[in-house]
């Protein structure tokens, strides 16, 4: 019978459906017909294939053939079914063995000579074909990217002969291995570098220990970019799962996956002139955006006031939901996104308010005008809002003596994760409203302290269960089981723009 079935796999977010390639040879004028919903790129590979082919040595049969791409409802867009399609015309006209084809799947765009081009997407096709237990042939230029998926038997071809060997046992193509030793990639910067800024430094390490947001404020040159910079080098590295997501990410955008940096929680800083779409993801055929990219690691805004106020709050669901769905008229792209935010702002249009030495410039009503470019709802989402402050010259021109290196800090952030995930099987920032007031039990003193400063700010309920959080946090810091008035009053005092009720 002239009827062959491949296996291949789609991109849809981060997400790679089976798609089965359906190839019929039939009698009748000669043509090729490409039905289950292809768009123009899918539909141009009956010239590729041809092409490959017969520049392969194959015999193109001179028949009709009808390839259906299932399911039929799910649409199919990108060269990355022309290998499967080469491979099913080979099968249903005799010229493969149809039967060494059940258990394998393949991904890979057709040069017209059979060269076999790369693709978006490889990883997430590796990791859904590891579950179905199959093997999984990419191009050579994705070796690198589906070898991470460790659970996936994956071979790379450069050629459509090779592929073809590979099936009929003439030669073998050799399995992918990830090496361990490609993960060595840069030096991150050191915390030891940051010359005084003891409360910021105090507040890294707090907005580390449970991934927490975390705003600077202060005037320009004091070192909050700097600070922020130095996030990373005190994070926990991901898991292996965590990782995974995160290269699956960079994979569907299309951009390269970073082998080196296996392991390394992202730290996107996304300019100030970004749109919404660039943050967050879209286009007609929507793509991941900053924020998704930045998805187990750090989103960094600088001159945070600096962004158009409607692209700032887009970031508000996101930052709760840890996800944002992009919607179309055809259908709905879910991309996780659950991001630490730090961000960073001077606080005044010239940046010198309260500058011990430079006067500032600006009219109070310049200045409130622009700290109302940042929302209330905003505001609310930030766990701390911490002031760098000028340093003196003394103090930058001084050797440091008692600065922590990145590596001490890092120490004392594992050990808090780790009393987190033994008590909640969760970071205190994914700890709900109720889960936060059953670990982090007030006495009567605490608990008017709390209750005053919520009536004196005007704290809302978020961000008194921040306040919570944070103190939860600071406990964790210094191994206590207990949240004691100390750790309310040092985590009230990173609220510092939070605004009164009016």
């Amino acid at each position: 019978m002239s009827l062959s079935i491949i296996y291949s796999r789609a991109r849809v977010g981060v997400s790679s459906p089976l798609v089965t390639v359906e190839t019929h040879i039939s009698n009748g004028l000669p043509s090729l017909s490409i039905v289950g919903l292809p768009e123009t790129a899918v539909k141009e590979s009956k010239d590729r294939v041809r092409s490959a082919l017969i520049n392969s040595g194959f015999e193109f049969p001179n028949r009709r053939i009808t390839i259906n791409l299932a399911p039929a409802d799910l649409p199919k867009e990108g060269g990355r079914y022309d290998l499967a399609i080469a491979l099913g015309i080979l099968a249903a006209s005799h010229q493969l063995p149809a039967e060494q084809l059940k258990d394998r799947e393949f991904i890979g765009e057709l040069a017209l000579t059979g060269e076999v081009r790369s693709v978006k997407g490889s990883l997430p096709a590796a990791m859904a074909c590891g579950k179905a237990q199959r093997t999984l042939y990419v191009p050579q230029a994705n070796s690198d990217e589906a070898a991470l998926c460790r659970s996936t038997r994956v071979l790379a071809a450069k050629h459509l002969l090779d592929v073809c060997a590979d099936i009929k046992g003439d030669s073998h193509l050799s399995e992918l291995i990830f090496g361990e030793s490609a993960q060595s990639g840069q030096a991150v910067p050191d915390l030891i570098e940051v010359k005084g800024q003891f409360l910021a430094r105090r507040a890294l390490e707090i907005a580390a220990a449970a991934s927490l947001n975390l705003l600077f404020y202060g005037p320009p040159g004091t070192g909050k970019s700097m600070l922020a910079s130095r996030l990373p080098g005190i994070l926990p590295g991901l898991s292996e799962q965590e990782a995974l997501e995160v290269a699956a990410i960079h994979s569907i955008s299309g951009q390269p996956v970073d082998v080196t940096s296996w392991g390394r929680r992202p730290f996107r800083t996304p300019h100030h002139t970004a749109s919404a779409v660039a943050l967050v993801g879209g286009g007609s055929s929507p793509k991941p955006g900053e924020i998704s990219l930045a998805h187990n690691g750090v989103l960094f805004l600088d001159e945070l006031p600096e962004y158009s106020r409607k692209v700032l709050e887009v970031l508000r669901e996101p930052l709760e939901s840890g996800q944002i769905a992009i919607s179309r008229a055809a259908s709905q792209i879910t991309f996780p996104a659950r991001f630490q935010l730090v961000a960073a702002m001077n606080p005044c249009p010239c940046g010198y308010h309260g500058h011990p030495s430079i006067e500032c410039t600006d009219t109070p009503q310049q200045v409130a005008k622009y700290r109302q470019k940042l929302s209330g709802p905003l505001l609310d989402r930030f766990d701390m809002h911490v002031e760098v402050p000028a340093q003196a010259a003394e103090v930058l021109i001084t050797k440091s003596i008692n600065t922590e290196s990145s590596e001490t800090v890092r120490a004392r952030v594992l050990a808090a994760r780790e009393i987190q995930q033994q008590r909640s099987g969760k970071a205190n920032r994914e700890l709900s409203g109720s889960e936060l007031e059953e670990v982090c039990k007030l006495n009567n003193q605490s608990r008017a302290l709390l209750e005053n400063a919520m009536n004196r700010l005007g704290l809302s309920a978020r961000a008194f269960h921040r306040v919570l959080r944070v103190a939860r946090t600071i406990a964790d810091l210094q191994q206590v089981d207990t949240v004691s008035m100390q750790h309310i009053t040092e985590a009230l005092g990173y609220r510092k723009l939070d605004r009164k009720a009016t």
